[in-house]
């Protein structure tokens, strides 16, 4: 095995080497030690980065050098013994999670990265990091306050960039796969029975965001899906939407429009009646006010959005709507959230399938769903027990 080092000069060379610019490189003989391919990478912070790549023939060292080099056109980073965790977590951050994760999931990754994994982590070697650096990261972040649900993100987020290090060929392993992330437990699902949902519905009759209530009730839609919803979305005709988009705020960033949370997401929904009466009626209110304000609605216009067509604030929604509106329905406060867990639970109570239910929440795996609401099934078991046994139940003599 040829062991990769930081170039060292040959001691005596037949030809004078050219000065290479940034991503150049050479193969030179190195006498009595065999060949060395030498890859220029420019300057950082005022000095020159080189990396060395040494075979006992020209052939291997050129082979060596022309993988580096292919690596290194494709948006690769090139490995170095000195490479820190900051080093690689920083070109991980903007080369594979920024571009492949939505935007609030990437600015959460960087926030996990800066302010908790790097201030212990960063300056230690990639290739030297153990299992046991992890584990003392994450007993100091418990004892400094930090929820276990916290250090298990901050765990999810090493073990992806590691598992992109491994198949980079910078580690060996994946040290994250040897370590074991703080229990979570789990809490109860806060979910409005049938009575409890009817009082919120009475109490949304009239209100401005009453159409997004019954949505969110009667679809199971996330926050940001509903906010995200626009009017070409909507078949009020034939009772259906489809789900495209949604929208949220991004610290530094503003409002932010992205795709569904999984491919599942991407999901066209149909309409309860109740759903398709309240936003006729959201439409012939929205189409009122624009009227006054001289520029009317059209398909590409929000469905749930301010006086001036932008979207909701989900700060207003939460303090200004939805706690208002569970202050006049008389009920303990809730998440905007657990609107979408009270549909699901509705549905399973009301012996729903759970494949359907996965279809409509927009879940990625019926697993997610049965895992979630697992609190609803030990009542549709004991039904389906008892309707069961009454239906092979025979008259004995």
């Amino acid at each position: 095995m040829v062991i990769e080092t930081e170039a060292i000069e040959p001691k005596s060379t037949t030809k004078r080497q050219r000065r290479r610019g940034p991503g150049e490189g050479s193969v030179t003989e190195l006498p009595g030690r065999g060949w060395m391919a030498r890859l220029d990478l420019g300057y950082e912070n005022g000095r020159r980065k080189r990396k060395a790549l040494f075979g006992k023939t020209r052939a291997e060292a050129t082979r060596k050098l022309n993988q580096a080099l292919a690596e290194r056109a494709r948006g690769m980073p090139v490995a170095f013994p000195k490479q820190t965790v900051a080093q690689f977590l920083t070109e991980w951050l903007d080369k594979v999670a920024t571009p492949s994760v939505r935007p609030r999931t990437a600015t959460r990754y960087r926030e996990l990265v800066q302010l908790h994994i790097l201030p212990m982590l960063g300056r230690s070697s990639l290739t030297k990091l153990t299992s046991l650096d992890l584990q003392r990261l994450y007993t100091v972040k418990l004892a400094e306050g930090l929820s276990p649900r916290t250090v298990g993100h901050i765990h999810r987020v090493l073990h992806r960039a590691l598992g992109q290090a491994l198949r980079w060929d910078l580690v060996v392993r994946n040290v994250c796969d040897a370590v074991d992330p703080p229990k979570v437990i789990r809490t109860e699902i806060r979910a409005l029975n049938p009575g409890e949902a009817r009082r919120l519905l009475a109490a949304a009759a009239d209100d401005p965001l009453e159409a997004l209530y019954v949505l969110a009730l009667t679809t199971g839609m996330r926050q940001g899906e509903l906010l995200g919803v626009k009017w070409q979305d909507i078949d009020l005709d034939n009772g259906s939407l489809q789900v495209r988009r949604t929208i949220g705020r991004v610290r530094g960033q503003g409002f932010v429009e992205s795709e569904p949370k999984s491919a599942k997401g991407r999901r066209q929904i149909v309409l309860a009646p109740s759903a398709v009466s309240a936003l006729r009626q959201h439409w012939d209110r929205q189409f009122t006010e624009r009227l006054g304000a001289g520029a009317l609605p059209g398909t590409d216009t929000l469905v749930f959005c301010n006086g001036l067509g932008r979207p909701i604030e989900p700060q207003n929604l939460l303090y200004r709507s939805f706690r208002q509106l569970l202050t006049r329905a008389g009920l303990p406060r809730m998440r905007f959230h657990d609107l979408r867990h009270s549909a699901a639970s509705l549905l399973l109570s009301m012996g729903t399938h759970p494949k359907i239910v996965q279809e409509l929440l927009g879940h990625s795996q019926i697993s997610l769903t049965l895992d979630t609401y697992s609190h609803v099934l030990p009542g549709l078991q004991r039904q389906a027990v008892d309707d069961l046994g009454a239906l092979l139940a025979t008259d004995r003599p």
